[in-house]
């Protein structure tokens, strides 16, 4: 480890290593079987190195990345000496490393000449894992066990042979065994793609070389996130946010930081004074708690720092056991994404206290889950899993954007062609709400709509939202978005919907989603007029909003009123 490191050669191993991630990655996506993976990408590819550490993650979900240390190191104490050329492990038990039990992960040993030298890493989440509802991602339920099978670390395959006793217990207790056998598939593959990529890698350069640069590009990823941070002004901020109810009552669940900016360029970011474990599944365990820490602030360091565990380093996170940020057994967690995205926001408004010109508003508070299963005619069983993904929050220097994933993700929203070909649906409505935005100097993301309507004679219908009683947050003077809406049409009756609820659907009923906007940042007064009739004209804010909220008037032909917006704007500074 003395030797000297050459700057050319760790700048093509660091590289190859990202290129062997996305690789993987590549492959999980071009033969996966269902639309969760395929189409939405929720599924993540990482390396670890021989001791299990984090050293390359590809451009995939970033809230799974962070936990794939914990999981590790679970999977390490069950096997120790007993891991063999050929076998995969999986698991996706939340309080041994995991997240929740949708999301399998793999771990494939990486030997060379007889000795494992690295993991590959591969995370999926599977349409349906069994359990109560169907996609085994109720917000409802109240205990883990209700939520579907969960594996510990176990063997998927031994010595290359598939073990036939763990796939039959995952068949009979899926609904769409097709489905989830097929991406469990697809994860092996991806898995055997980086193994193939890292021996070539040590067949080049040899053992030595590549442990050594290993070890210094972990080391590097610390050295400049620490360097980065002891720029920053020292002290401790803080910030609460709130996720609406925990859908058994109206009481608000609070989520609060205290992120303290220490001396030597590390971070404390201490979730006490956070919310109690709560009854439905809304529950993060600690290894998730800790990724959506790590995402949080590496979003706001320079896009140079390496994604690897040196960046973990340089981060401690508390969160108290007990709490709905490290629960205890058996609390249930299906639902724990939601607290990952208001943990996002959370981190980004203390950051906005010692980074104002890196820190967006709050963005729509991330996806909303809505899963429809059932039965056809013929006794087929379907699963749709819909996450629908919308908006970012004003930047300090620009616009919010929308239809675009949350920024503590990497998904895609799923094409309606798909959603209609593959199961009993018909989407009426996709596209944007109008004056959801928080306005500002800089207007957050336009915050999206769908609209379904079942073709089946009966459904169950799970769906998971939030941001309705607590609207995404504007900065510097910027307003809040407007929040969730749900309405359900059963049988010719409108009728407003919770954030979150589960109901069974009738042949022709229609269930319409509006998500929330982002945050603006700025004074909604000092925003270009010009800007805004550009937004009336793309039909993202109405001539009401327009007024109302900017002091800007729009004539018929969708141009400025100089004169009269020079008028309102005197007066709304009076």
């Amino acid at each position: 480890m003395t030797t000297a490191i050459d700057p050319i050669t760790f700048a093509v191993v660091k590289s190859a290593l990202d290129a062997i991630v996305d690789e993987m990655a590549c492959a999980v996506i071009r033969t996966a079987r269902s639309e969760i993976i395929k189409d939405v990408m929720d599924y993540s590819a990482a390396l670890c190195d021989a001791d299990g550490v984090l050293i390359a993650q590809a451009k995939t979900i970033a809230q799974h990345l962070g936990a794939v240390p914990d999981a590790m190191q679970s999977v390490r104490r069950e096997f120790r000496d007993d891991l063999h050329p050929g076998d995969v492990v999986a698991m996706n038990d939340p309080y041994a490393g995991g997240m929740h039990i949708p999301d399998v992960f793999l771990f494939l040993p990486i030997f060379v000449d007889g000795r494992i030298e690295a993991f590959s890493v591969v995370i999926g989440h599977q349409t349906d894992m069994g359990g109560r509802v169907p996609g085994s991602n109720a917000s409802d339920s109240t205990e883990i066990y209700q939520e579907g099978l969960r594996l510990p670390p176990v063997k998927l395959y031994e010595r290359g042979v598939p073990n036939r006793a763990v796939m039959k217990i995952i068949e009979r207790n899926v609904r769409v065994p097709d489905r989830v056998l097929g991406d469990l598939g697809a994860e092996y593959a991806a898995c055997r793609v980086g193994e193939r990529e890292v021996v070539k890698l040590y067949a080049r350069y040899g053992r030595e070389t590549v442990r050594r640069y290993m070890a210094e590009l972990l080391d590097y990823a610390e050295r400049v996130t620490r360097a980065e941070i002891a720029t920053w002004p020292k002290g401790t901020y803080r910030f609460t946010d709130y996720l609406d109810s925990d859908g058994f009552s109206e009481t608000p669940v609070p989520l609060t930081v205290a992120i303290t900016v220490h001396d030597d360029g590390h971070l404390t970011c201490d979730w006490t004074g956070s919310a109690p474990q709560v009854k439905a599944a809304l529950n993060s365990t600690l290894s998730f708690t800790k990724s959506c820490t790590y995402l949080s602030v590496r979003s706001v360091l320079r896009q140079d720092v390496p994604n690897n565990a040196g960046v973990f380093r340089c981060i401690d996170v508390i969160a108290p056991e007990g709490t709905i940020l490290n629960p205890r057994m058996p609390g249930a967690c299906a639902a724990r994404a939601l607290t990952g995205y208001r943990m996002l926001d959370v981190v980004l408004g203390a950051l906005a206290g010692a980074l104002p010109d890196r820190v967006p508003a709050a963005g729509e508070g991330g996806n909303t889950v809505l899963s429809i299963g059932g039965l056809t005619p013929a006794r087929e069983p379907f699963v749709i899993v819909d996450m629908i993904t919308g908006a970012w929050g004003a930047r300090p220097d620009k616009d919010g954007i929308e239809g675009i994933t949350n920024a503590s993700q990497n998904m895609s929203n799923a094409p309606v062609e798909i959603l209609e070909s593959q199961h009993p649906v018909r989407i009426d409505e996709y596209g944007f709400v109008p004056d959801s935005c928080g306005a500002g100097k800089w207007r957050g993301g336009v915050g999206l709509r769908r609209r379904y309507t079942l073709l089946n004679d009966e459904a169950t219908l799970q769906l998971r939202s939030d941001r309705m009683a607590f609207q995404p947050y504007g900065l510097d003077g910027g307003r809040p978005a407007r929040g969730t809406r749900n309405v359900l049409d059963s049988g010719g009756t409108r009728r407003e919907m919770p954030a979150k609820f589960a109901t069974v659907l009738r042949r022709g009923d229609v269930i319409e989603h509006e998500q929330p906007g982002g945050g603006g940042h700025g004074d909604p007064f000092a925003r270009d007029p010009a800007l805004v009739a550009e937004d009336v004209r793309d039909g993202k804010i109405t001539v009401a909003y327009a007024r109302r909220e900017h002091g800007v008037v729009i004539d018929a032909a969708g141009r400025v009123d100089d004169a009269a917006t020079a008028t309102a704007r005197a007066r709304a500074a009076r």
